[in-house]
């Protein structure tokens, strides 16, 4: 009685034991005697003890921290930068048998893949280019992580710090740069400005119009302000005949020839 009792609980055990669970998100890499069978999942499947094993991998998008690396940039600038790694297994098969450990397989490629590419770039470039930066390191990454069943995602690096001695020198760099900026646009704007008064200029020496309509704006512009000025109005055609006189006999004078006293 006690014997049989002991079997239907062996056999309860063993029953129990072989039933496996997986989640929507789990896979199973079933093994027949030490060799791969199939992936199984998800839920319920049956392992036979001791003839099968399994191993759970799980399917999800895993966010992996890059620990802090000491990068030197092209320019020779030393500097810590840290990022994160967002992948997920897309071939539970090759994950398990390829390598032993596959998160920390990643990890490492990752740490060394940081180094290799920002040591390839000027500061200025870690700083103002990192969205190129995140690309660059993310289609590496993937592409030497394919043979492990990997999908890297997306990398995004977090923090790039510098020394303080390098940070004022950014600082002097940039206010040198906005200062230059702001002189190319007030020269710009001395340029805009001049060739306009030339071309004002211009209009008013060849249409008369133009000129008299400017003489009233003046005379009405003076008379705005309040002071006690008096102004005599003259009109420009009875100035004209003087002014053309005055050059006339300004053109004389200087046509006539020199005399000599013999």
């Amino acid at each position: 009685m006690t014997f049989g009792i002991a079997v239907i609980v062996a056999i309860a055990l063993l029953i129990f034991s072989s039933i496996k669970i997986l989640n929507e998100y789990e896979r199973g890499v079933v093994f027949l005697l030490g060799r791969f069978q199939r992936v199984k999942g998800p839920g319920l499947i049956i392992v036979i003890p001791i003839i099968q094993q399994m191993v759970r991998t799980d399917l999800r998008v895993i966010t992996m921290d890059v620990p802090t690396q000491d990068v030197i940039s092209r320019d020779n600038v030393s500097v810590k930068v840290n990022a994160v790694v967002y992948f997920r297994i897309i071939d539970p098969e090759k994950a398990i048998i390829q390598v032993a450990n596959v998160f920390e397989a990643t990890s490492q490629l990752a740490q060394t893949t940081l180094r290799s590419v920002l040591g390839q770039h000027e500061l200025d470039e870690m700083l103002s280019e990192r969205d190129k930066l995140n690309t660059d390191i993310q289609e590496i990454l993937d592409r030497q992580t394919d043979a492990w069943g990997i999908k890297v995602s997306a990398v995004e690096i977090k923090h790039v710090d510098i020394d303080e001695s390098m940070i004022r020198a950014i600082a002097a760099q940039a206010e040198a740069e906005r200062s230059r900026r702001a002189k190319i646009i007030h020269a710009e704007g001395e340029k805009q400005a001049a060739k306009m008064l030339a071309e004002a200029a211009h209009i008013l020496g060849t249409q008369g119009q133009a000129l008299q309509l400017r003489y009233l704006q003046t005379m009405t512009e003076i008379s705005n302000e309040g002071t006690n000025t008096i102004i005599f109005p003259l009109p420009m055609d009875l100035i004209e005949p003087i002014v053309g006189a005055a050059r006339k006999l300004s053109g004389q004078s200087n046509s006539a020839p020199n005399s000599t006293p013999e």
